[in-house]
Parts: structure tokens; C-alpha cells; sequence
């Protein structure tokens, strides 16, 4: 299982397990955190799963594809360095304690 905090943009913070294979939408979606979207299920044809990943995971994470660069473009909230769509990211060990950020918004 991999630990994973979510943070809304008002501070309140969810700590959550999910399995190592499952996206960080899935855990999202599966455990109850609000903030995250998700109207495409996962197929990164919109940008309602975008996250703000912690500076010290970033680098455990595989490059953004080009369709998710072009989602990432669509985003409601301002796209920044740090921004993903937590449907492209899949949960690994390494991962295990990463804190993502949501945003204000999705839509």
C-alpha cells in the first residue's frame, strides 16, 4: 500500500492508502477526497484530475506525455511547475508518502 496526502486548497488534508498499480485518481476517487473531478474516468481527455505534486516527488515521477502536456494546458486553475494529472501517475512503492496539493478548482 501506498501512503498518500492530499491537501485541499483550504489546508484540510485526507491521509489515504491505496494499492501500488492504482492512478492517484483512483485513490482519490475510491476514498472519498473531494477536489478532484475526474469527468473523463481517467483516459487524460480532460484536465478535472489535475494535482500539484510535492517538489520532492517530482522527480520519482515519469515524464509528462504529450497528451497530458495538452491537458495540463486546459487546466481551470493556473498550471504550474509542479502540475500533473493524477490519472497519469501511477502509484508505486517509491511513491509511498507523496503529498499532493489540489486546486481551488477543477472546473
Amino acid at each position: 500500500m501506498v501512503k498518500i496526502t492530499f491537501v485541499e486548497a483550504d489546508g484540510v488534508s485526507y491521509d489515504i492508502k491505496a494499492p501500488e498499480g492504482w492512478s492517484l485518481m483512483e485513490a482519490a476517487f475510491h476514498n472519498g477526497v473531494e477536489g478532484i473531478e475526474a469527468e473523463c474516468g481517467g483516459a487524460c481527455n480532460c484536465a478535472t484530475c489535475h494535482v500539484y505534486i510535492d517538489e520532492r516527488y517530482l522527480d520519482k515521477l515519469p515524464p509528462i506525455g504529450s497528451t497530458e502536456d495538452e491537458m495540463l494546458e486546459c487546466t481551470a486553475a493556473e498550471r504550474r511547475a509542479n502540475s500533473r494529472l493524477s490519472c497519469q501517475i501511477e502509484l508505486t512503492a517509491e511513491l509511498d508518502g507523496i503529498v499532493v496539493d489540489l486546486p481551488e478548482t477543477q472546473i
